[in-house]
């Protein structure tokens, strides 16, 4: 039975009250027919007794309280899935923005989703190589991880994660390994949108990847929803359809701040600085999303970048990321200022499963020895700077000389790379051991002789 509300009893801001409405579910879709007969979605995100509140995805703009009549679906928000949604566009609730037609669907599926069952989740293993130096050699992305990018306002972020989703494959070259992206893009302007689009089909890039763009200018509802269409394409064709899924989100900066608006709106006791109280679970909900099922084939790995208000690594937003995903990458100011891109923070930054993914025949075996043995290197530099700074460089020591220059060349040699070089893991943990043997071999602590004797060709 068709069940139609006539008139509204409250509009505020993309908000729209009901009275009197019953059997009302959370998250349920609802349909407005304005009176001009032109229709409008939204969803319920408020049941208090008999009243009903829900946000309308396309703004409450012309919108008559007493000629609009309102139905409930009795159903949650859906998108259409197939294996046709790669290479396809679309925004923020699912629908197409390229132009092409509707996907046909083998399945209509909840965008809601929930966490996967820790009892069903399979330990990470294997690793997805990115062709960025910093990342695949120091801070390995493992298959099934989450693993987020720390940035701040003006850096190469974006730029950084269009070059992933070009870059990006399994590590293993076992036949049948299926691999795509899913790019999900929050709040950015136009141009940027226009980088995505035109970046992902001149590289041939978009034939393996779906993208959900929400645009700055599109209502904060479609926010909140796009990540969840876009975990929820990934589930479909990771656990359905056995692919290896790559999830990159931009910004969850955007998301957050949204999300602050929408729980304001809603009369909600903010949190700190402002946000809900429940981000920390809303964000969980997302994340947890990505892992390993036992028993299925396909995996769901998940990079979310947001900007750090003020370069604040404690503010709410990364300080819960961190809490939630296996590690970070941090971008640096300081290194990008001098110029270097992408500018990764080799010392802040962190894959606290790379040690399960990499070497032990998933890798090459001196993989995990190099990685540690640049980190300690890297970490010298600091110090031989500091020094260098009050006493001057040529009152240092010959050991800090050459601390010096190892960490010059390794910022300009293995971190910087250009933005369209693709660097085999090959040729990435070969260029750090030629970078070590600047370095005496007695500096080398993390690394056994047997590995020294194979990978070193300093003078010693």
């Amino acid at each position: 039975m068709r069940i139609e509300y006539t008139g509204l009893s409250e509009i505020k801001g993309s908000l729209v009250a009901l009275d009197g409405v019953k059997d009302a579910r959370y998250d349920e879709l609802i349909e407005l027919t304005l009176e001009d007969g032109t229709r409008r979605r939204g969803r319920v995100i408020l049941i208090e007794g008999e009243r009903v509140v829900a946000e309308v995805f396309e703004g409450t703009s012309g919108i008559d309280m007493a000629g609009t009549s309102t139905r409930l679906t009795g159903k949650p928000m859906e998108i259409p899935l197939s294996e046709e949604i790669l290479g396809r566009i679309f925004d923020g609730t699912g629908r197409p923005a390229d132009g092409l037609s509707e996907v046909y669907a083998e399945e209509m599926r909840d965008i809601n989703g929930a966490a996967i069952n820790p009892v069903s989740r399979e330990y990470p293993r294997s690793c997805i190589l990115t062709g960025v130096s910093a990342i695949d050699a120091t801070c390995t992305l493992i298959r099934g991880q989450k693993l987020p990018i720390f940035s701040g306002a003006g850096m190469k972020h974006n730029e950084l994660a269009a070059q992933i989703v070009r870059q990006a494959h399994v590590a293993s070259d076992a036949e049948g390994e299926k691999f795509v992206i899913v790019f999900c893009a929050m709040g950015i302007k136009n141009d940027t949108a226009d980088f995505f689009r035109r970046d992902f089909t001149e590289s041939g890039a978009l034939d393996r990847t779906v993208m959900y763009i929400n645009l700055a200018s599109d209502p904060i509802i479609e926010r909140i929803l796009a990540p969840r269409c876009a975990l929820t394409a990934a589930e479909y064709l990771a656990f359905t359809k056995g692919y290896h899924v790559l999830v990159v989100m931009t910004d969850m900066t955007f998301y957050c701040e949204a999300l602050r608006e929408f729980s304001s709106s809603k009369g909600e006791i903010p949190s700190r600085k402002g946000f809900p109280s429940y981000m920390y679970s809303d964000l969980a909900s997302l994340y947890e999303r990505a892992g390993l099922i036992r028993g299925k084939s396909g995996s769901v790995t998940l990079v979310p970048i947001l900007t750090m208000p003020g370069d604040d690594i404690s503010h709410p937003i990364p300080d819960l990321t961190g809490y939630i995903t296996e590690g970070q990458i941090v971008l640096s100011r300081e290194l990008s200022q001098k110029g270097i891109y992408p500018p990764v923070g080799i010392l802040p930054s962190l894959s606290r499963l790379m040690k399960d993914g990499t070497g032990k025949g998933f890798t090459r075996a001196d993989h995990p020895d190099l990685s540690n043995q640049l980190f300690a290197s890297y970490s010298e530099v600091s110090s031989a700077r500091s020094l260098a700074t009050v006493i001057g460089e040529d009152e240092l020591s010959q050991a800090d000389k050459l601390s010096l220059k190892f960490g010059s060349e390794f910022e300009n040699r293995f971190v910087n790379q250009g933005m369209y070089e693709n660097r085999s893991l090959e040729t990435t943990l070969d260029l750090g051991w030629e970078l070590l043997s600047i370095l005496p071999r007695s500096a080398l602590s993390r690394v056994s002789d047997k590995v020294l004797d194979e990978h070193y060709h300093g003078k010693g």
